[in-house]
C-alpha cells in the first residue's frame, strides 16, 4: 500500500476556495495510486475567528493567566473545527473520508501541555480506514495523554504531526503544504532575487528552521529523518513542484546537488537581546556555573555562549530580558545588556572543512560596514548577532557574497 501524508496549513483550508485547491492536490495523489492521510491545521492566522491566537484570546479574556491545561482544551478546537470542514467537503467529492483528532489518530504524548512531546505513534486505526478505502482527516498539532486528556505540540505542531503519522505508516512521501512555492535562499522580503531551492538535505534544513526560517517545524524533519522519508514543501496555489527534502539530492529528481553547495540560505531571527556578565580576577568558573544554572532554573533559553577571561556573552529573547536582569542583581554580577540586536545565518551543508568560508562571512559585513557583535560557528552553519536596524542589510550582502541567486 502506497501511502501519502498530506498536512494542509492554515492558509490552506482558510476558505473554501482554498479548501477546493485542497481538495484537487488529494484527488491527483489518488490519482497517482496513492493512498493519502490528510493532516490539516486550524483555518487562518490571527484574526480569523477559528484560528489558534484568536482562539488564545477568547481564552485569555477571561483570565491573563488561564493554566496550560485548560489552554489546550481550547485551542484543540481550532484544528478539530478545520477537519470537520474539510473532510464534510471530501465527502461531497464523492469521497469516504473519517474525521480523527490527534488521539484518535494515535498521537500519545506526555503531559507537558502547550508543548507536548510525542511518546508513541500507534497508526492501527488509520492503517484499518485505509484498507477500507476511506481518507482520514486527522487534527495537526494535537496528541491525547495516557489519560486521555487534549495536549498541543508547540507552535508548528501540524508539521510534526504529519511527520510523526508518516513514520509511523511508513509512507513513502510526506508533503507539507502552505503558501509558499518552497524553501528559499533568504526571505524574499528583504532579498528579492531570492530563489526556490529544488533539493535540500534534513540537516541543512533543520539548521535553517532552528536560525529563523519558519516554512518548516525542526523536530518535524528530524522525525522524518528517522526513517528516511522524503518531505516536499510546496504551495497549495501552485503547481510548482517545491523543495524536496532528503537526505541526497537524486539525479532524478531534477534538483541541484546539494552536496556541492557552501551555502544553502541565509536567515535571521529577530527581538534578542546580548547580555554581558563582567568577571573580576577573584571568579573563577563557577561564576560561569552559576549564572548559566540560574537561567536554566528560571525558564531563560541561553544561545550564542562566549566565555572569556573576564567576561561572558550570551543571548536570551528580549521578552526574558527583564527576568534575566533581575536575577543577574541578585548574585551580584556586574552586566550590561545591549537591546535591539538580531542573529543572522548563513547554513551550509557543504562549508564542512573548506577554508575561507569565515573569511567571506566576514568580508560580507565588513564591506557593508555592519558591526558584528558576537559570532559562534558549526560545521554547517555560521551565526552573527548584529543591531536589528542591519537585518536587512546583513541578509543582502550573504546572500549576494555567497553566490546564492546564481
Amino acid at each position: 500500500m502506497r501511502i501519502i501524508v498530506q498536512k494542509f496549513g492554515g492558509t490552506s483550508v482558510a476558505s473554501p476556495e482554498v479548501r477546493e485547491l485542497a481538495l484537487r492536490k488529494i484527488e491527483k495523489a489518488r490519482d497517482q495510486g496513492f493512498n493519502p492521510v490528510v493532516v490539516v491545521s486550524a483555518m487562518g492566522r490571527k484574526g480569523a475567528p477559528y484560528a489558534t491566537d484568536t482562539l488564545i484570546d477568547i481564552a485569555r479574556s477571561a483570565y491573563k493567566y488561564i493554566a496550560d491545561r485548560e489552554l489546550d482544551q481550547i485551542m484543540c478546537c481550532g484544528e478539530i473545527i478545520s477537519a470537520v470542514i474539510m473532510t464534510g467537503m471530501l465527502q461531497a467529492a464523492g469521497m469516504d473520508a473519517v474525521m480523527l483528532t490527534g488521539g484518535m489518530a494515535g498521537i500519545i504524548t506526555d503531559e507537558h501541555f502547550t508543548d507536548a512531546r510525542i511518546l508513541k505513534c500507534d497508526p492501527t486505526k488509520i492503517i484499518n480506514l485505509l484498507k477500507q478505502g476511506k481518507v482520514p482527516v486527522v487534527c495537526g498539532f494535537q496528541g491525547m495523554t495516557g489519560e486521555n486528556e487534549f495536549t498541543t505540540l508547540g507552535r508548528g505542531g501540524s508539521d510534526t504531526s504529519a511527520s510523526a503519522l508518516g513514520a509511523a505508516l511508513n509512507a513513502d512521501i510526506i508533503e507539507i503544504y502552505t503558501d509558499v512555492d518552497g524553501i528559499m535562499t533568504a526571505d524574499p522580503r528583504i532579498v528579492e532575487n531570492a530563489k526556490i531551492l529544488d533539493c535540500i538535505s534534513y540537516g541543512e534544513v533543520c539548521q535553517l528552521a532552528h536560525q529563523g526560517a519558519k516554512v518548516i517545524h525542526p523536530r518535524a524533519v528530524e522525525i522524518a529523518m528517522q526513517k528516511n522519508i522524503p518531505l516536499v514543501v510546496k504551495s497549495t496555489f501552485s503547481e510548482a513542484p517545491g523543495t524536496l527534502i532528503t537526505n541526497i539530492a537524486k539525479e532524478d529528481t531534477g534538483g541541484s546537488a546539494v552536496i556541492d553547495r557552501v551555502a544553502t540560505g541565509v536567515t535571521y531571527l529577530t527581538n534578542i537581546v546580548q547580555v554581558k556578565v563582567h568577571l573580576d580576577d577573584t571568579m573563577g568558573t563557577d561564576a560561569s556555573f552559576e549564572v548559566f544554572k540560574t537561567m536554566a532554573d528560571n525558564g531563560i533559553s541561553v544561545d550564542l555562549i562566549n566565555i572569556h577571561p573576564g567576561e561572558i556573552m550570551f543571548t536570551i529573547n528580549a521578552d526574558h530580558a527583564e527576568k534575566a536582569s533581575i536575577k543577574l542583581k541578585r548574585l551580584n554580577y556586574e552586566f550590561e545588556i545591549v537591546e535591539h540586536c538580531a542573529k543572522v545565518s548563513v547554513v551550509g551543508g557543504g562549508m564542512r572543512e573548506v577554508p575561507g568560508v569565515m573569511a567571506s562571512f566576514i568580508e560580507a559585513l565588513s564591506r557593508n560596514k555592519i558591526a558584528i557583535l558576537q559570532t559562534v560557528d558549526s560545521h554547517t552553519s555560521i551565526s552573527v548577532l548584529v543591531l536589528q536596524s542591519d537585518i536587512g542589510a546583513a541578509v543582502k550582502s550573504l546572500h549576494e557574497k555567497f553566490g546564492l541567486s546564481n
